[in-house]
């Protein structure tokens, strides 16, 4: 399966009042190899194993698979990931006829604020809220692998 997303810093925390949901996560990686990750994740009550492939050259298209795993085995397997497990919450923000995922990280990514969202295509236009800052598509720095290993209070900025 093809996922097709953007990535956009937030500015502000005013998305909250639109939000929909809001979920605790809880993930590490297994594997944060450049051509693929091992994801494992806690969503709510529910544990997930997803894999993602390399992104294509914008950042914007990458393979990825998931399937939900008992919660149990999830929070096993999170004790044998790579340093750095993220903590979050994501916030699910209707907008046209999108929706946005917002995820506000705590501990050592405290701070940061990122919003994805998924397109059908590449090119597909939608509607901009206010509160979306920059987008980093692509941006290595700003993948949840790369802030397990970097995390965001240890940036300069």
């Amino acid at each position: 399966m093809q996922e097709i997303e953007r990535k956009f810093l937030v500015k502000d925390n005013s998305f909250k009042t639109n939000a929909l949901k809001a979920t605790a996560i809880a993930q590490g990686y297994l594997s944060t190899h450049p051509e693929r990750t091992v994801r494992v994740r806690i969503k709510g009550k529910k544990g997930f194993l997803t894999i993602k492939g390399k992104g294509n050259l914008t950042g914007t298209t990458r393979f990825e698979w998931e399937k939900e795993i008992p919660v149990e085995e999830a929070k096993m397997l999170l004790q044998l990931c790579e340093k750095g497990v993220i903590e979050k919450t994501r916030y699910e923000i209707p907008v046209g006829n999108h929706t946005f995922e917002v995820d506000e990280f705590y501990g050592e990514n405290a701070g940061l604020l990122l919003a994805e969202i998924e397109l059908a295509h590449e090119d597909e236009i939608f509607e901009k809220p206010n509160w979306l800052g920059a987008e980093v598509t692509g941006n290595v720095q700003y993948y949840n692998a790369y802030l397990c290993q970097n995390p965001y209070i240890t940036w300069e900025i």
